[in-house]
C-alpha cells in the first residue's frame, strides 16, 4: 500500500475516483514530497518510520544528528532523544512542538506536527516531522537564483555563507582573502540582484521556493 495512504495524506476528494486513478494520485503525491528540499518524515507515536521524503533520507543516512534504528527515528544523542521523544508525546496529544537537535557542529531544527485520522473508529497517531534545511545552497532554486542572476561561482559562495548569517570579516577569514574583497563581492551581489543591501538579498533567498535539487530528486523507494 501507497506510504502516503499510511501516513494519512490521502485526500477525501479522492475516494470519489477510480482506484486506478487515487493510487496515480498518491504516487504523484509521493514524487512532490521528494523535490522539497525540506526533509519530511511521517513517524507513529513511538517514532516509528511510516513515510520518508527523499531530502529526509539523505538526512537520515549520514547519521549526523538524526538517523534510523530498527525502523524507527533515533537521535545520535541521549539528550536530543529525550526532546525528540517528548515533542513526539506532545503531538500524540495534539500539540506542535518546534525542537533543536544537534551533533558535532550541526544543528537541525524539527517541526514536530500532529496528524492524525480515524480507522475503523479508532484514532492513529501519526506526526509529521518536517525538518529546516541544513544549508540554503542545498536549496535547487539556490542555484537557479544564482544562474537567473549571472552571479560568479564566487559570489553564490559568498552568497550562501552570508546566509547562513556570516558578517563580511568572518566570510573573508573563511574564504582565506580580504575583507575588502568579500564587500566588493557583497556589493556586486547587490547590484546585480537589486538588492538594496544585505538584508533584502538574503530575505529574497530566504522566501525561495524549498526545491531539492534535481539530482537528490529520486523516485522514494521507502
Amino acid at each position: 500500500m501507497n506510504t502516503l495512504s499510511n501516513a494519512g495524506f490521502s485526500n477525501p476528494a479522492l475516494s470519489l475516483a477510480s482506484p486506478d486513478s487515487r493510487s496515480s494520485d498518491l504516487d504523484m503525491l509521493t514524487l512532490l514530497f521528494d523535490t522539497l528540499a525540506h526533509g519530511v518524515v511521517v513517524v507513529g507515536a513511538r517514532g516509528q518510520i511510516i513515510h520518508v521524503n527523499q531530502a529526509a533520507r539523505t538526512e537520515l543516512n549520514r547519521h549526523r544528528v538524526l538517523g534510523k534504528v530498527g525502523g524507527e527515528i533515533h537521535a545520535v544523542t541521549p539528550a536530543d532523544g529525550k526532546t525528540l521523544q517528548d515533542a513526539l508525546s506532545k503531538a500524540v496529544a495534539g500539540m506542535r512542538s518546534l525542537v533543536g537537535v544537534s551533533g558535532g557542529d550541526m544543528r537541525l531544527m524539527l517541526a514536530v506536527v500532529p496528524l492524525k485520522r480515524d480507522t475503523a473508529g479508532v484514532r492513529e497517531s501519526r506526526i509529521a516531522l518536517i525538518f529546516s534545511r541544513a544549508e540554503v545552497s542545498e536549496s535547487g532554486m539556490f542555484g537557479f537564483f544564482a544562474r537567473r542572476f549571472g552571479l560568479t561561482q564566487t559570489e553564490e559562495q559568498v552568497l550562501a555563507i552570508l546566509c547562513r548569517g556570516l558578517r563580511a570579516p568572518e566570510i573573508a577569514v573563511q574564504m582565506k582573502v580580504a575583507v575588502s574583497t568579500v564587500r566588493s563581492h557583497v556589493r556586486s551581489l547587490c547590484a546585480k540582484t537589486d538588492s538594496s543591501g544585505v538584508r533584502e538579498l538574503v530575505n529574497r533567498v530566504a522566501v525561495l521556493p524549498p526545491v531539492a535539487p534535481l539530482h537528490l530528486v529520486q523516485v522514494n523507494r521507502a
